[in-house]
């Protein structure tokens, strides 16, 4: 650590730095850290993750980038105000999950981050359900860098993406680096990542962080992630999350971790247990693992992170932590049978030019999506925590309009790929879009008997939890020790020799989530149909869609 320690030591370095500055093009940029040794300083970082779309508030005024707009001007000013610096970031995933946002590539979402001042976003597996070129283009809408370390073109051995990035507060140099879940391989669609090479991310901090050493020597140095948060360093199926990252480093190389993609508030009850449901507005104590501060946002705006600091001769203490929500409401009981919708803490004002620059956005995707192409009787589940986990009456409705498009034996879909529930009443394409956002085509091929036991078992295999979990219709299994041990299509026994046709999209057919690769097959066909047209066909055909219709019955037998 450098600091002042007299005042010929200040004239020299003073000296110096001009002399570096005006002499030699290669130092043009340096920065030099000039803190003062028994100073404080104050450093705030404020932090989102998992944005997916949600540049507009939804239909009862919460979240929406007008408000945290506002939120994030009020910090900013209370903290300059007290002389301290702030940095904003976000854990990745701009991209997918509202069609008025979709349609538009996410410009209205990092327009709008940009409006709001942010410093640099971790470079999420959604961010590739465009492909590169894409992404290149919402590069050119922000003024702040896309990080990720770990993400190398397959030709030439160079990162696509910046790995990291400096900043000056006040003198004391932060870096701030990139990773990327080394899961995007299978959870990006292949032809979206072809001749790139996502690579391990430990391994890629650890030779980041050494990058970073040697070049800038910093004072801080921070990640912004998009890998997850696990308790305890328990991902499962998944790849290694925040915690194994953590726990990998030396002690001291990594302050703070920033996360995304386990799209879960980072409040701990205890040490390695995170709060199974955390109530808006409620302290929050992030989690720590071998001196990192690991901290996570939720999804969608919903919160405001904010993690207070105070850098004092080299060392970086946490003071404060909140998660502030975004205009977040609760039902209330008035006490005769009604309900009311109150504010877990308080309402926030739009910021007015915020709303200004997204509302030409969102009227003009209104237009085009709010027209109706069906009703819909009873409730379709879609929603992450059960579409992940257990079969669902959502899974089973799309799986019926893939097969009634491809005349298909059984339709088999994972649960991330279903992204929303449906609710009683009318059904616009808006609606079938949030549910399946993707754009992927519907596809279909032959397998044998003997060839579907095996492609089957490779399914069945997917832990719950994982977004690769499956979802299938017309197809029974019975499981011993986890092996298929008995099959049934249609209720019939399943022949060695006989042929039957699976329904999916191309997503899995090329390997997505782990699943078999099937693309190549003489048999595969690509209908050609986005998934969200032939949904939208089936409904129209069966409106009224009755969900009491599409129940799961018993697919997997277990003894």
């Amino acid at each position: 650590m450098k600091y002042l320690r007299s005042s010929l030591c200040t004239i020299f370095r003073s000296w110096l730095v001009v002399t570096l500055l005006f002499s030699s093009p290669v130092f043009a940029d340096a920065t030099i850290t000039t803190w003062e040794k028994d100073k404080p300083y104050q450093i705030t970082i404020l932090h989102t993750n998992d944005h997916h779309g949600r540049f507009w508030h939804n239909d009862i005024g919460e979240y929406g980038l007008a408000a945290q707009k506002t939120v994030v001007d009020e910090i900013r000013a209370e903290v300059e105000q007290k002389g301290g610096q702030l940095l904003l970031l976000s854990g990745g995933d701009i991209n997918t999950g509202v069609p008025e946002s979709d349609a538009l590539n996410a410009e209205p979402d990092f327009k709008g981050m940009n409006k709001i001042g942010y410093d640099a976003m971790a470079v999420g597996n959604h961010e590739f359900d465009h492909d590169l070129s894409v992404i290149r283009e919402q590069q050119k809408w922000v003024d702040f860098p896309f990080l990720s370390a770990n993400i190398y073109n397959k030709q030439n051995g160079t990162r696509v993406f910046e790995p990291y990035k400096i900043f000056n507060k006040q003198g004391i140099k932060i870096a701030v680096f990139g990773l990327t879940t080394d899961d995007t391989p299978i959870l990006a669609s292949p032809k979206n990542i072809d001749g790139l090479e996502f690579r391990k991310t430990l391994p890629e901090a650890k030779k980041v962080i050494a990058e970073i050493k040697t070049r800038e020597k910093p004072d801080v140095i921070l990640a912004v992630t998009h890998m997850g948060h696990y308790p305890d360093g328990n991902h499962g199926s998944m790849a290694p999350g925040d915690v194994t990252l953590a726990r990998g480093l030396p002690a001291g190389d990594l302050d703070m971790i920033v996360g995304g993609h386990s799209q879960n508030p980072v409040c701990m009850a205890k040490p390695n247990q995170r709060i199974t449901h955390y109530e808006p507005g409620s302290p929050c104590v992030p989690d720590q693992q071998n001196g990192t501060w690991i901290v996570q946002a939720h999804e969608w705006g919903k919160y405001v992170g904010r993690a207070d600091f105070i850098f004092l001769n080299g060392k970086l203490t946490l003071q404060n932590y909140q998660l502030i929500p975004i205009n977040l409401k609760k039902e209330v009981d008035n006490g005769n049978g009604t309900k009311r919708l109150e504010y877990y803490t308080k309402e926030i004002a739009q910021n007015s030019e915020m709303l200004d620059l997204l509302t030409p956005y969102q009227e003009k995707g209104q237009q085009q999506l709010s027209v109706v192409v069906g009703k819909l009787e009873g409730y379709l589940e879609g929603a992450r925590d059960k579409v992940r986990y257990q079969q669902t009456n959502m899974g089973q409705m799309l799986l019926a309009a893939f097969i009634a498009r491809t005349n298909a034996d059984i339709g088999i879909i994972s649960g991330g790929m279903i992204r929303d529930s449906m609710i009683e009443g009318n059904i616009t394409y808006r609606d079938i879009l949030k549910v399946e956002p993707f754009g992927n085509s519907v596809v279909y091929f032959d397998l044998t008997g003997k060839a579907l036991f095996d492609y089957l078992q490779v399914a069945v295999d997917k832990k719950p939890g994982a977004g690769a979990y499956a979802h299938f219709r017309n197809v029974t299994m019975t499981l011993e020790n986890g092996k298929i041990v008995a099959l049934k299509v249609k209720g019939q026994p399943v022949q060695l020799d006989k042929t039957y046709r699976i329904a999916t999209l191309d997503y899995l057919a090329m390997g997505g989530d782990g699943y078999p690769k099937t693309d190549t097959l003489p048999t595969y066909v690509n209908t050609g149909y986005l998934d969200a047209d032939v949904i939208k066909q089936y409904i129209e055909h069966n409106s009224p869609i009755k969900a009491s219709d599409y129940e799961p019955t018993e697919s997997i037998i277990r003894r």
